[in-house]
């Protein structure tokens, strides 16, 4: 349960718990409207809350006079011994609305929490102890998005400080494996006034983002921090900056562009902190986050750690859907990197596991898109759209999900659709532990196309980043053939043949099934001069 706010300014404490306006300790006589009133604008105090917002909030919606708005500004004044020429604590912004100016400070009420309490439940410092709502190592992962703290004078630009946080949020609850909190809760705090460890515990969650919004120079800078609230360590931070002009293209590439980070940053700082934990004392959501590190390492030994954890996982959670997934994913790489004998057992595994995954969850991203990629081990690119489409449709800034339906149109024949899906997929995460498969991706689409300076460009970037395996690097030795870089094809081929002895066509063609028989001439023409 959340724990209710009060707020404190000058001699009075406004209590949502209670519903209680108290000056010094002694309960004042407010009406509800009034308390609502009064709450709004304490609530909102960083900015002016327009008479429009104060009719839907304080009156649903109802048509009221301006007169009985004035009436309950002068009723809420009235309590605060406040009036309208001194305007100490609510100032009207003539025309347009009010604002509460006073300054404020935010304190948990740990009754509500605790059930008990003769002090009235109040404490300025609470402590996970004191808060079974605290974060915690165990289970699914969870985040608040609080608003963010506009610096200086940001115009009609403001706005985006509340606006961009809602975006944020309704990005992040498509990622099925996060816990969101609401942003009627999170936004009850203030990041300016409430350190992201208090925040964490008085919220209940793992992780805490914030930010600030500031205009300089006719360009909107973003500041964006997501801190560990068990340690209060920053896990990930960036700067995004854009021109103003057009706002909602801003925030539109601002929220995307943190959902891809947070996708790729906390199963990373899970994995992390899980990783130093005997394998017997992890939870599922451990074990599993653990196994997403080992398995996007593309290695023999890897992928079979990460199929022991996903294992476990669902040992310990059968329902568990993304451990599922993730089983698909081991089989997926068995079969597509031939790293088992019986290639035919692994593509069924691989399927398996993916039907298995959206029996229990069919609206997880993820879990569609080790679907759609099971069909790519039988060659059939058309049975692997629909379920590609969907994890997107699901989560349209799913990056890895944009990237294989961008794969699957280059090896289907149009490499310009192709290049489009794929550097959309680069640009929203560019630190993806797939970014080489998305480079790789480009260089085929340049081959499809007849550019294979470009390609072998592309292909050598891919075959040179980190986790790229050893069918990327015949990628290369194919793209640098074609484009006549004779010495470049040659070391590709020394560093496929020192990872792998046997790779040969066959392998190549059965792990990037292309139906353009004229570009798998080429590329089977361009293999075959370098001993392939």
């Amino acid at each position: 349960m959340l724990a209710p706010m009060l707020y404190r300014f000058g001699p009075f404490e406004l209590d949502l718990a209670r519903y209680e306006l108290r000056a010094r300790g002694e309960a004042r006589s407010i009406e509800p409207q009034v308390f609502a009133l009064l709450a709004l604008l304490v609530e909102n105090r960083e900015r002016m809350v327009s008479k429009d917002e104060i009719v839907e909030k304080v009156w649903d919606g109802r048509i009221v006079s301006e007169s009985a708005i004035s009436s309950r500004i002068k009723s809420a004044r009235q309590a605060l011994g406040d009036d309208g020429r001194s305007q100490r604590f609510i100032k009207t912004i003539h025309g347009r609305g009010f604002r509460f100016v006073a300054d404020v400070s935010l304190v948990r009420s740990g009754a509500a929490i605790l059930g008990s309490g003769d002090d009235g439940g109040r404490t300025e410092e609470p402590t996970s102890a004191a808060n079974p709502n605290g974060p915690t190592d165990i289970g699914r992962p969870s985040i608040a998005v609080l608003p963010f703290r506009l610096i200086g004078d940001a115009g009609p630009h403001a706005m985006i400080a509340e606006a961009l946080p809602h975006d944020v949020i309704a990005e992040l609850a498509c990622l099925r494996w996060l816990f969101v909190t609401a942003h009627a809760s999170s936004f009850r705090l203030r990041a300016a006034e409430t350190n992201p460890g208090e925040a964490a515990r008085i919220l209940g969650v793992r992780y805490v983002l914030g930010g600030t919004l500031s205009l300089d120079d006719g360009r909107i800078v973003v500041t964006v921090e997501l801190v560990d609230g068990r340690d209060g360590g920053v896990v990930w931070a960036a700067r995004h900056s854009a021109a103003a002009g057009d706002i909602h293209a801003v925030r539109a590439e601002i929220a995307a562009r943190v959902l891809t980070a947070l996708e790729i940053r906390i199963p990373a700082h899970e994995a992390t902190r899980a990783g130093g934990s005997p394998s017997e004392s992890l939870d599922a959501w451990s074990a599993y986050h653990l196994g997403l590190r080992h398995v996007f390492r593309f290695n023999r030994g890897d992928t079979g750690r990460a199929e022991a954890l996903f294992t476990r996982a669902i040992a310990l959670d059968p329902d568990f859907a993304r451990a599922h997934a993730g089983l698909s994913f081991v089989h997926f790489q068995n079969a597509f990197l031939r790293q088992t004998p019986d290639v035919a057992r692994a593509r069924q595994l691989a399927r398996r596991s993916a039907e298995r995954g959206l029996e229990l969850d069919p609206l997880d991203p993820f879990v569609h898109f080790h679907m759609g990629r099971s069909f790519w081990l039988e060659g059939d690119l058309d049975g692997s759209r629909p379920w590609l489409d969907r994890a997107i449709a699901l989560c349209p800034n799913y990056a890895q999900g944009i990237y294989a339906r961008g794969w699957t149109d280059s090896l289907s024949g149009d490499p310009q659709e192709a290049r489009s899906r794929v550097d959309l997929a680069m640009r929203l995460s560019p630190l993806d532990p797939l970014h080489y498969a998305m480079q790789g991706t480009r260089a085929f689409a340049h081959l499809a196309l007849h550019e294979d300076e470009e390609a072998a460009r592309w292909a050598d970037r891919a075959a040179r980043s980190p986790g790229a395996h050893v069918l990327i690097a015949l990628i290369a030795v194919a793209a640098e053939g074609l484009a006549g870089r004779e010495d470049e094809a040659r070391r590709w081929t020394e560093n496929v043949r020192s990872r792998s002895a046997r790779l040969g066509r066959e392998d190549f063609f059965a792990a990037f099934p292309m139906q353009s028989g004229a570009l798998r001439d080429r590329i089977a023409a361009s293999l075959a001069r370098f001993g392939f």
